[in-house]
């Protein structure tokens, strides 16, 4: 795998490679987009707009679809589904698919990617190009990271925080300093791919949705990224 070098806001030489497609799922009946990805240690939901879809990463069988809004990022915390739906982001029970709370989302509507770390509740921002650490109780901001590109999915593992950016039709993966929001990895996908949500499954890969295409893409996480 090649690699290069370019710099970031912060003039830090990021590394920059490639993004290695390892698999593809879906499209998923009745889903024209997909929004949030998250992983719960056994499977991979996805939002797809009026319900939430979950399959195993291995067979990519759906094995699970629950009724609720599910228009943009999806996290889970150990137990519970989290999903932005439009201005609020319910806590969802993925065993009753009961909604058991909700809570203002940041961006009023305009809110990206979601993912869980560290007790807190991670929101991409997508054209104010910012990340929101939130109290997952009452939706708080408690802190704002800035990125240089627009941001979809957010995730974190080992420690890293990663971001997906779409802007026109180009999308990247990238690796962030969490304090400064310094870029210091990118995993360029090719053209026309474009990245919705993103999710880790705290190995080595990273589930992508995949926007308008319907499909949720599996991305190898690069050894030389990891803690």
């Amino acid at each position: 795998m090649t690699s290069k070098t370019a710099s970031s806001k912060n003039h830090v030489q990021a590394t920059v490679r490639m993004a290695e497609v390892v698999r593809e799922y879906g499209p998923f009946a009745g889903a024209a987009n997909v929004g949030g990805v998250t992983h719960d240690g056994q499977r991979v939901w996805a939002a797809v707009g009026a319900h939430l879809v979950a399959f195993d990463p291995e067979s990519g069988e759906t094995t699970r679809t629950l009724d609720r809004a599910a228009d943009a990022g999806t996290a889970f915390d150990g137990k519970h589904l989290y999903q932005i739906a439009e201005q609020r982001i319910d806590k969802i029970d993925p065993v009753t698919g009961h909604v058991l709370a909700s809570i203002p989302a940041p961006g009023h509507g305009a809110d990206s990617g979601l993912t869980w770390a560290e007790g807190s509740l991670w929101v991409g921002q997508y054209r104010d190009r910012k990340i929101h650490q939130i109290d997952p109780a009452t939706g708080a901001v408690l802190r704002t990271i800035e990125s240089n590109r627009f941001v979809t999915g957010v995730t974190w593992v080992d420690g890293e925080l990663w971001h997906a950016t779409w802007e026109g039709d180009e999308s990247e993966l990238r690796r962030i300093d969490p304090e400064s929001g310094t870029v210091l990895e990118r995993l360029e996908l090719p053209r026309g791919i474009n990245v919705s949500g993103l999710e880790s499954d705290g190995a080595g890969l990273f589930y992508c949705g995949g926007g308008g295409s319907g499909k949720v893409r599996a991305v190898r996480r690069p050894k030389t990224g990891r803690a």
